[in-house]
This record gives structure tokens, sequence and C-alpha cells, in this order.
């Protein structure tokens, strides 16, 4: 039974592996997908917040048409007391009273009406709310916090204005958004007003926003539609195109890959080699002269200090040959005292290493390269000395570094026979090595190549230089050039 049941699981794994092509179709089809779908996502929110515009401009216009409409009602009103109030005097009770009668009869429609308070906050007029008329109503707010008295007095005050609220509606009975416009009597400190309930224009809104959703997806969804066929109808060329490239790219890695590892492999054999028949040799003479020195002493010969100084003297190179090898590595004088003094010594051990005779020249920069910029343009002119000492067949070579409004500058020029044209098609790993450390910067790297000689120049931007005020010890600051002073 357990045997039947690994079987089953292996079956279903094997049915369940894909292979190269389904991993690769995959692998084109899901970000493809994906992307339609965020095109899609994006037309139909660009499409909803059109419509959203449009049904705000909608609404807007009917709540405009519902105001105007305020304004003309109580102009209406105004009309119909104006002589009354224009003739009264301030503590004229009897036209108070006569203002108040004509203004509760005046109802339109099915809840419109006249409404009054004072400035003390007392209801004079609310003809179809009467439990309303005769109480004090300051600090009165709907049910979502809203001001209604205070606002309404504060309106009157200022010469009126418009005010929205939740109010029970008299025919429902139910709460509902309501517009009032209001305005002052000032003699008698009447706030008199009338509103009108827009739960109609919010109903009408939220139909239009619906209608326009129902719109969007399927909008939406013939996107998809036309969208999927489309790239279906162009995945079989591109799939072809896709495993083809594929195939190049994996063979460059490869072979990418294969001259990383050779690089490695030789420098670990330089640097075993130099400390096999460097240090090695080195350490072991010291041994034999500390041995010798030990047994003189032993025996009371006077040549034991002879003996003891010449493993001084051996020990003193062993340490000068690893402070070669680390300097090779990673030099002391680049953290030390910054780029231009480790150029300096990178350009005279090459000439004492080779004959070559280097023309190295540098100013002061105003501004410091950061950490990661010098350690780029050490490595670039570290392997550009190589590729000169190996393959070029130079007599002389010339270096520069300096720097612009646009960054610092390095430049490396040889007289040597220049670099063959497959190189120059499809550059080496060294000169990939070069132009990767420099793109990591967002800088530039050319490599101008002819018969007679070979010009690399590494540029780095200006976001990788430090302020002038940082005063921590790094590279070489940039010139003032002819640039700078325009």
């Amino acid at each position: 039974m357990r045997e039947t049941i690994k079987n089953v699981f292996a079956g279903l794994r094997d049915t369940l592996r894909l292979s190269y092509g389904q991993k690769l179709f995959l692998l084109a089809t899901v970000p493809l997908l994906l992307s339609v779908l965020v095109i899609s996502l994006i037309v139909g929110a660009q499409s909803r917040a059109l419509a959203e515009r449009e049904i705000r401009a909608l609404e807007t216009q009917l709540i405009d048409t519902k105001r105007d409409e305020l304004r003309n009602y109580l102009s209406i009103a105004r009309t119909a007391f104006v002589n009354i109030y224009g003739r009264a005097a301030p503590d004229d009770e009897q036209a108070k009273l006569e203002v108040s009668r004509i203004l509760s009869s005046m109802l339109y429609g099915q809840d419109g009406y006249f409404f009054v308070f004072d400035y003390e906050g007392n209801n004079l007029v609310a003809p179809r709310q009467t439990i309303l008329i005769g109480r004090n109503w300051t600090g009165l707010e709907d049910n979502e916090g809203v001001a209604i008295t205070d606002e309404i007095i504060r309106l009157a005050r200022t010469g009126g204005g418009y005010h929205e609220f939740n109010w029970i509606k008299p025919t429902t009975r139910e709460t509902a958004p309501m517009i009032v416009y209001v305005n002052g009597l000032q003699d008698w400190r009447w706030a008199i007003g009338t509103g009108i309930f827009v739960d109609d224009v919010r109903s009408t809104v939220a139909a239009a926003r619906a209608e326009v959703e129902e719109r969007i997806q399927q909008t939406t969804f013939y996107i998809l539609l036309i969208t999927i066929a489309a790239l279906l109808a162009v995945f079989g060329s591109g799939i072809v195109l896709n495993i083809r490239e594929r195939r190049l790219a994996d063979a460059k890695l490869k072979e990418l890959t294969e001259r990383i590892i050779d690089t490695q492999e030789e420098e670990r054999g330089r640097v075993a080699r130099e400390l096999h028949d460097g240090i090695s040799q080195i350490l072991v003479s010291v041994r034999y002269a500390l041995e010798l020195a030990r047994r003189r002493q032993s025996t009371g010969d006077d040549r034991a200090g002879q003996s003891l100084d010449k493993g001084i003297d051996s020990l003193g190179e062993a340490i000068q040959e690893v402070r070669r090898i680390s300097r090779d590595l990673r030099p002391g004088v680049l953290d030390d005292l910054g780029l231009g003094p480790a150029l300096q010594a990178l350009t005279a051990d090459f000439s004492d290493r080779t004959g070559i005779p280097v023309d190295f020249e540098t100013v002061v920069f105003r501004g410091r390269l950061d950490e990661d910029a010098r350690i780029a343009l050490y490595r670039v002119a570290q392997e550009a000395f190589t590729n000169i000492e190996r393959h070029s067949g130079a007599t002389e070579v010339s270096m520069t570094l300096k720097g612009s409004r646009r960054g610092g500058i390095m430049r490396i020029a040889d007289n040597g026979t220049g670099l063959p044209q497959r190189k120059r098609d499809d550059r080496g790993l060294g000169l990939r090595n070069m132009a990767e450390r420099i793109e990591q910067l967002d800088g530039t790297l050319r490599v101008l190549s002819s018969r007679g000689g070979t010009v690399i120049e590494a540029q780095i931007p200006l976001t990788h230089m430090l302020q002038p005020d940082n005063t921590t010890t790094s590279g070489p600051r940039l010139p003032r050039t002819d640039e700078d002073s325009a």
C-alpha cells in the first residue's frame, strides 16, 4: 500500500513538472497578462475619474439651481413684508407679530417654509415644525455634529449666505440633507431664511454613478478581451524570438562565467606564486639565519650577531613583500591620502616594473570624490595598466586626472597597437568590468582605439562629490577650470 502511494505521488510530480518550453511560456505569459490587467485598471480608473468629474459638475449645477431657487423664495418673502419692516421701529412688537404671521403662512411645495431666529437663538417662526417655536436653540447640531442655529445666526449677522446640514423632513419624518439660505433683518436682530431638501439631487447623482460604474465595467471587460486576443496573436511569433535570444544570452553568460572563473584562478595563482616565490623563500632564509645564530651563540661564536642581522634584514624584505601584495589588492594610500597619491604610486610601480614611462598629470580638486568613486577610478586605472602591460606593446603612457562642472574625469592613453577588432565589437572581461564599475556610479566610460594607440576616459558625475564642509579625508578636489569660471 505504501509503495502504491509513493508511485502515485511520483507520477503526479512527474506530471506537474514543467519543461523548459512550458517554463518559458509561463515566464513570458504571466508578465504580459499582468501588464494587460494593470493597463485595464488604469483605463478604468481614468474613465471613472472623468465620469466622477462630470457627475460632480452635474451635482454642482443642480445644487446651484436649488440655491438660486432659495434666493428667489427669500426675495419674494421680503417683498411681502418690506413695507411693514421699513416703517417699523426696532421695538415695534406689533409689526414683528404681523411679519411673523406673513412668513408662517408662506408655504410652498410639500416641505418648503420660512423660519426666523432672533440673534439670541430663540425660534420665532417654524410653521411646519411648531414644536420649535418659542424655545432657545443655541448650540443645536445635526446628527453629524454640524452646527445649525449658531451658523444661521452668524450668516445673518454677516450679511447672509448658504448653509447645509441634515434636518428632519416634514413629510417623511426622516433625516435628509438640506440647504438653507439666510438673510438678516439687522434692525430687529432677526435671522430669516428658507430651506430646501436636496435628497432628490443625491438620489439622481447616486443613480448616475451606478450607471457609469456599470458602463466602465463593460468597457473594461471589452478592453481585456481585445487585448488578450491581440497578445495571443503575437505571442506565437514572439516566443520564437524569445527562445533564440534566451539561448544567445545563455551562451554569453556561460562564456562570461568561464572568463570570471579563469580570472579568479589566475589571480589566485598570481598571489600563490608571489607568496611561494617571494615571502615563503624569504621566511625560509630567516629561519636558517635564526637557527645559525642560535648554534653560533651556543658555541660562543662571535658571528651570531651577523646571522641575526641577516635574519632581521630578510624579515624586513618579507614585510615589504607583504605590503606590496597588500597594496596590489587594496592600496592603503587610497584610504589614507586619496585618489591622486594612490594613482601616483600605481604609475610609479608600473614604470618600475615594466620600464614604460608614464606622464601623470593631476590637479587639486575643488570637490572631493566619495569612497565608491575613488575605488572605481583606481580599479579602472589598475585594469588599464594591466592591459597595457600585457597586450598593447606601448612605449609611452599618459594619464590625467582632472575635474569640471560635469564631474571628475580620468584619461589614460598609450601609443600601443590598439585593441583587436574583435574586442572592439565584443568587449572582453576587463573592459566589461571597467564599464560596469563606472555605470554603477551613473558615470560614462569611453574607449577609443586605433592602430596608433588606445584612449580610455572615465567620467564620474557630480553626485559622487562630497560637500566642501565634509572634513573626512578623501580623494582629490575638482579643479577650477575654464568651464567653472564661466
